[in-house]
């Protein structure tokens, strides 16, 4: 007789109420993948074991603290876990320093540079400038608008004044206030934006 197929979201159930044989299922079923997928972005036997044991840990550790909600798929989840784990692996290996908040001026994108072609290197890019965009998200939307057209559509100041009908000023200003609120942002959400 074939045992029935227990889906991911009832073996979470069962390991919550208590059944620890569950999530040792679970982590049989989609160790290959995750597995793989680190040791092919890290090229390191010993690098993808230590990766791969901090996701299950932190897998392990959300799930106890009842903080993981089924928003997806779990193997989803699973990857991008071991996908930022990979990130911070790479953040913390090159040392450079992250961007310091040191006073109300300057701007945070003359921080940011295109990396090398390295692969590693692309990731941490693409998880900066998506942690970047959705810091953005949390911008007023006057503010939002001025960062968007000057540092996304290349716009100069006196276009966005032009565009949205204020003075260079005023544009000049709601750009100050919208890097302010990022450095907020950054430092509330305590974000390493580093390259």
């Amino acid at each position: 007789m074939e045992t029935p197929f227990i889906s991911d979201q009832e073996l979470i159930g069962e390991y919550l109420s208590g059944n620890h044989a569950s999530l040792e299922i679970l982590i049989n079923r989609h160790k290959q993948k995750v597995y793989s997928y680190i040791l092919l972005v890290v090229k390191d036997r010993s690098l993808a074991d230590d990766i791969f044991q901090d996701a299950f840990i932190k897998v392990i550790n959300t799930l106890r603290t009842g903080t993981y909600k089924e928003e997806g798929k779990f193997i989803q989840w699973v990857m991008r876990i071991s996908h930022n784990l990979i990130i911070d692996h790479y953040r913390k290996s090159k040392r450079i320093p992250t961007v310091e908040n040191t006073g109300e001026d300057g701007d945070i994108f003359d921080h940011l540079y295109i990396a090398d072609d390295s692969v590693e290197d692309r990731m941490i890019m693409d998880q900066i400038h998506q942690d970047v965009r959705s810091l953005i998200e949390y911008l007023p939307e006057e503010q939002r608008e001025v960062l968007m057209m000057r540092h996304y559509a290349d716009m100069s100041f006196k276009e966005i004044a032009e565009q949205t009908d204020v003075s260079i000023n005023t544009a000049l200003g709601r750009m100050r206030y919208a890097l302010i609120n990022l450095r907020k942002l950054i430092e509330k959400k305590e974000l390493i934006l580093t390259t």
